[in-house]
């Protein structure tokens, strides 16, 4: 669903840009919190998270005659790592994408990151926690809340683009139009959402249920009555869980080998916001985009013939620029807690 530049006029590219900007704004000082204290395991895989969305972005999986579909990530980096981190890794994905790739037109940034940073991960975790509010207190019920909250964030994403075409389109298409075809082809989008990030919170939840911001908390400590007043149990021996750092490489060597190797396969055709472009006239003025002309355009890389191993090797270049980017990103974050604690203000 990236929207490349000239789809929006300026007026409105220029005021979701101010949107944008707000809500990173808020997301850094919201990070520090999520990523900090208790939290501070999460951390270092909040960028590995943001490599993971590219990888799988990269595969587009058809959804109906002619049309594609890919992961947008909101709903799985809210869960994961909580939301306004996860407005950030999206954010680092959308960045990426756009000055590397190409992908997604760069005076469009805001709209992109409003759209599918803001839109997704908010409305994703609003549903989530609902859900969890009222399911059972089990990491089964996390997945099933994963799976819903991410089903709603895509359509929710489609209304919220074709309610910035509706106040800034650049064509005269009706809005009738455009909010039918886009809200009915990623509602099956929403589908495929749903069952990755659902399959890859469940299997995070398997080795290290810790390290998902969205499953803290839900267990209860078995309480036994004794003498008439309630205490805690003794805690049941359990394996030792995976480290962090064996989570960290198995995430990483896997954002590779699907961005290197598997997007290879991936759908060839245009996924549901080029579909309705091209079909509905939303891109009769659509824009070059300014970085046409970088080595990584178009996800290959420039002078190297064989398609597989261009392909393969923008992949591997792109998942290895996210996750320094992301961690230098969510590192910066953490050193920067780390200085607004003072003796003033920590009770010293």
């Amino acid at each position: 669903m990236h929207v490349p530049d000239g789809f929006i006029d300026a007026p409105t590219s220029a005021v979701t840009g101010v949107i944008a900007a707000g809500a990173l704004a808020v997301s850094l000082r919201g990070a520090r919190r999520e990523l900090g204290g208790a939290a501070e395991r999460t951390a270092p895989l909040a960028g590995l998270v943001a490599a993971f969305i590219f990888a799988v972005q990269m595969l587009n999986f058809p959804v109906a005659a002619g049309t594609s579909g890919h992961l947008l990530g909101g709903a799985l980096a809210a869960i994961l790592v909580g939301p306004y981190t996860g407005v950030l890794c999206v954010s680092v994905v959308l960045l990426m994408q756009g000055v590397l790739f190409a992908d997604g037109g760069l005076t469009a940034l805001g709209v992109n990151i409003t759209d599918m940073a803001l839109v997704t991960t908010v409305v994703s975790y609003a549903v989530f926690r609902a859900l969890l509010a009222v399911l059972p207190r089990k990491r089964r019920s996390v997945t099933v809340a994963s799976f819903v909250a991410a089903l709603v964030s895509v359509p929710a994403a489609a209304c919220a683009f074709t309610l910035m075409y509706a106040v800034g389109g650049t064509t005269d298409v009706s809005i009738g139009k455009v909010a039918t075809a886009m809200i009915g082809v990623h509602v099956l989008i929403g589908l495929g959402e749903a069952v990755i990030t659902a399959l890859t919170v469940s299997a995070v939840i398997a080795v290290r249920p810790d390290l998902v911001h969205g499953a803290r908390g839900l267990r209860r400590r078995l309480q036994l009555r004794v003498n008439g007043e309630l205490v805690d149990a003794p805690a049941a021996p359990v394996a030792a869980p995976a480290s962090r750092r064996k989570v960290w490489v198995t995430g990483l060597v896997a954002s590779l080998v699907l961005a290197g190797f598997v997007s290879f396969y991936a759908s060839a055709n245009p996924d549901g916001l080029e579909k309705v472009a091209h079909d509905k006239g939303i891109d009769t003025k659509e824009e070059r985009h300014t970085a046409a002309g970088s080595p990584l355009a178009g996800y290959g890389v420039k002078d190297v013939s064989d398609a597989r191993l261009s392909g393969g090797l923008a992949g591997v270049i792109g998942v290895g620029a996210t996750v320094v980017a992301g961690s230098a990103v969510f590192w910066a974050v953490r050193r920067r807690r780390g200085t607004d604690v003072s003796p003033a203000n920590s009770g010293i």
